[in-house]
């Protein structure tokens, strides 16, 4: 019996009692059920292409009725008090962390990444819950009283319910951005998985549910482009989420803007590394390789390109000699170092702007194109591969290749390297590896993406502050978690007070004329 088999057999999930033919249900409205829908999507284990279930695409029906669901929930959820929500969520919290190895498992099944990695992404996730504990504090407005008998006072509300569109990479992690910060300040929730690992969001799910949130605050509906434009037109839905690529970025942007909708959309990235010649080389070197092969490169914050400094050009014999080390195979097999990518579609991909790289004068010194992995020989395996590119005009370079592909590219000055990161049209993430702060210093006031990193490889920042990816990277104007995904959740209202002591107001000299210029209220 398989890892995965075993899994489906036990007994204390309702979202795995609740398959049927082996198709993923749909949650809406506290109960789990199956799709009467004739079309569905194959998930299927990376390393071997084995079906492992299948993903409904939702009628029409069914997405109506989880947005009906969604809107009559928050009817009664806005009003609940804050401790209430708070409550929510540290049940939500602990539940998690007694549960973190059970989503680990079908996130090494269904996405490819290791097991340490796999519990990373439902770790990662859970950090953004632990900051939506602490919602009576990131929720307080503020007060002031402006002038005699005036007050002004300020306070956050919810908005509506609220759709979030998940990608494949961080089947965890990405869904709890949005999740536990949207019903904390008083919506609620419809999500929508990716379609090839739809599993650790409906155990999500659950666990929401037995934390004791109502029925109809959080709902969930497998499907592709179909529901997701239901979610970005639907006149009851307020806002949207949105994690993955450019084409589907910019569409799910332009439409939910286009209905007037809040939009949050962090889309493609081309993530450079600096390396300069005075930084420590090991160090660096087992950072880059890291962060440019982990999880396959299948993250939007993955370094994809290494600026290699003056004298630091020649460690690239390093560069390609540790990288042939990494381990290849399936997550959960002991060593590993990296996973397949998530289908045979990218693969392709990844092996044809590999190929058309080397028409492009590029050279190749580790090519990942033909790995093969004992035991898993229809796995969706791409090897570590680092690319000597010409310049910056060849293709791959403008393309996010999201696989294990590192570009390898040369400069002169740390200006030049600075030049070569501002010039690419996105903006998640750079790094510099140096052992001087004042080329640190430059190279943070001067390079133009939004998360930056001092010898730090993935600089993503903690809950408690914001993602803060720009450019052609992200659409909107509050991004995910911290004080941005507060307000991205919530709406402000002022309220100004006058009430006058009644037993003064004639010594006041109070008139009964109406006053038609504007109040100074001084």
């Amino acid at each position: 019996m398989s890892l995965y088999s075993k899994y489906l057999n036990r007994k204390d999930w309702r979202a795995l009692k609740a398959l049927s033919n082996d198709s993923i249900p749909n949650y809406i409205h506290g109960n789990f059920s199956k799709s009467k829908t004739s079309t569905f999507h194959s998930v299927k284990d990376p390393s071997t292409n084995k079906l492992l279930s299948l993903t409904p695409e939702s009628t029409a029906d069914e997405v109506a009725h989880s947005i009906q669901s969604s809107s009559a929930a928050f009817k009664s959820w806005r009003e609940s008090s804050i401790l209430t929500r708070q409550k929510f969520i540290l049940n939500f919290q602990h539940l998690i962390r007694q549960h973190m190895d059970d989503l680990a498992t079908v996130i090494t099944l269904e996405q490819g990444k290791t097991w340490s990695d796999a519990k990373a992404d439902v770790f990662r996730g859970l950090q953004v819950v632990d900051y939506a504990a602490s919602i009576p504090t990131t929720l307080m407005g503020q007060f002031l009283q402006v002038s005699e008998h005036i007050d002004t006072s300020t306070r956050k509300l919810p908005l509506g319910p609220c759709a979030m569109i998940a990608p494949s990479n961080f089947p965890s992690m990405i869904p709890n951005w949005s999740l536990p910060l949207a019903i904390a300040t008083g919506n609620t929730l419809l999500l929508k998985p990716s379609q090839r690992t739809p599993m650790a969001s409906l155990l999500l799910a659950e666990l929401a549910s037995e934390s004791g949130l109502p029925d109809g605050v959080l709902n969930l509906v497998h499907g592709t482009d179909t529901v997701v434009n239901t979610l970005t037109t639907h006149d009851d839905i307020k806002a949207v989420s949105f994690v993955g690529g450019d084409v589907a970025g910019k569409h799910v942007y332009d439409n939910a803007t286009k209905h007037g909708k809040r939009v949050q959309a962090n889309m493609g990235a081309k993530n450079h590394a600096v390396l300069l010649p005075d930084a420590s080389k090991d160090a660096a070197i087992s950072a880059v390789l890291g962060a440019a092969f982990g999880a396959a490169g299948q993250r939007c914050m993955a370094l994809s390109v290494a600026v290699l400094v003056g004298e630091a050009r020649e460690w690239i014999p390093d560069l390609v000699n540790r990288a042939s080390s990494f381990k290849i195979g399936n997550g959960f097999d002991e060593g590993v170092d990296m996973g397949p990518v998530i289908s045979p579609e990218s693969k392709t991909r990844i092996l044809k702007l590999i190929s058309e790289s080397k028409q492009q004068g590029a050279e190749v010194l580790l090519d990942g194109s033909n790995v093969t992995v004992e035991g898993y020989e229809q796995g969706n395996f791409v090897g570590p591969t680092l690319i000597n590119i010409p310049s910056t005009d060849i293709d791959i370079y403008h393309k996010e290749v999201f696989g294990p592909v590192l570009l390898l590219v040369q400069a002169e000055t740390l200006d030049e390297a600075i030049e070569i990161v501002n010039r690419n049209k996105y903006g998640n993430g750079a790094s510099i590896f140096t052992e001087s702060g004042s080329a640190a210093r430059r190279f943070e006031t001067l390079s133009e993406p939004g998360q930056i990193g001092v010898n730090i490889p993935l600089p993503v920042p903690l809950p408690f502050f914001s993602w803060s990816g720009n450019k052609a990277s992200f659409a909107g104007e509050n991004s995910f978690y911290g004080e941005q995904g507060i307000n991205f959740y919530t709406q402000t209202k002022t309220t100004t007070s006058m009430f006058k002591p009644s037993d003064k107001t004639a010594a006041l000299g109070t008139s009964n004329r109406a006053a038609t210029s504007m109040p100074t209220n001084e």
